[in-house]
């Protein structure tokens, strides 16, 4: 394992680590800064080693230490990053459903973008964290179509991508699609959550591409025009997700800046939960199609020691 880290970050070493955070907690006045340069630029793996060797030298627990020093939103940051990402995904859908009304559009956002492999993971570790089943909270905090819809993509049934492309399924699913939407009176939501929810994403962007020759309208702008609220948000989600995932993130990430008082909730959480996964390419996407680059909006948009934290994260201007 030491091996391993060693490849990847040859001058990582956790018990120096260690020792810079134990001292920047110690210092009068806590020196946020060394907490952000030394876990910021690390991955989870280290980050678990540096808090293992913390735990020797100090004998306290890291992150308890990392609480009672940090404060705001560094410390909602600095703590999402001691978790994996998993563990960060399931805490985030927890505190979305717990407590009096259910935050929706966290619910919506998590849900409705995760990958097969990731719910598996998100599932195991939602149990061990809260010794409930995800599709029970899931379904229990939410009613109607919306709970439908999210229960049956937590249940994680999609198919995987094929190499073989099935022209006759596409047009099908295409034309299954458009009967039980614009052509119809009403919507028939069922019709659309199955496709939706069990077809592999490479057979959906080829379905939705198909639609068009069925539809005057495109996926996106049926779905405005037939469910509202929060069914129609996350119908737009998914759809959005299946055709570029990172331009989604990217333009979440570009209106929860734009919006008054940055929605820092939003901007934390697609910055800590992706930042191992795709932030990369979320970059590549905003770059392209906000003109400006991620880092230099984050830098407009916030301040101090939450920004510092951010702009590390990002890891560069494009």
């Amino acid at each position: 394992k030491y091996i391993y880290i060693y490849i990847m970050n040859p001058n990582f070493d956790p018990d120096k680590d260690a020792a810079r955070i134990e001292t920047a907690i110690k210092t009068k006045g806590v020196n946020e800064q060394t907490i952000i340069d030394v876990l910021t630029k690390r991955t989870y793996n280290q980050r678990r080693e540096i808090a293992f060797a913390f735990e020797r030298r100090a004998k306290k627990d890291m992150i308890s230490a990392l609480k009672g020093a940090l404060s705001g939103s560094l410390e909602t940051v600095i703590l999402g990053l001691m978790k994996s990402t998993a563990q960060y995904d399931a805490s985030e859908i927890k505190a979305s459903i717990k407590g009096l009304g259910t935050d929706e559009e966290s619910l919506i956002e998590i849900v409705c973008s995760r990958s097969n492999a990731e719910f598996m993971e998100i599932k195991k570790v939602y149990k061990e964290l809260f010794k409930k089943d995800l599709e029970k909270d899931v379904s229990g905090d939410t009613s109607g179509d919306l709970a439908k819809l999210l229960l049956a993509l937590v249940e994680a049934r999609r198919a995987e991508p094929s190499s073989v492309v099935d022209y006759q399924k596409i047009d099908e699913d295409a034309r299954a699609l458009y009967e039980a939407g614009v052509k119809r009176k009403g919507t028939d939501v069922k019709c659309w959550i199955s496709i939706m929810s069990e077809r592999s994403v490479p057979h959906l962007q080829k379905v939705f591409e198909r639609y068009k020759s069925y539809s005057p309208y495109d996926m996106q702008e049926s779905i405005r025009k037939e469910v509202k609220g929060d069914l129609e948000k996350s119908f737009l989600t998914l759809v959005q997700c299946f055709e570029n995932k990172q331009l989604y993130f990217a333009n979440r990430l570009q209106d929860a800046m734009k919006s008054k008082g940055a929605k820092e909730k939003v901007l934390t959480r697609i910055m800590v939960s992706r930042c191992e996964v795709d932030l990369k390419k979320i970059r590549q996407e905003f770059k392209a199609h906000h003109g400006k680059s991620l880092y230099q909006t984050i830098a407009e948009h916030t301040k101090g020691d939450y920004q510092r934290a951010l702009l590390s994260l990002c890891g560069g201007d494009d």
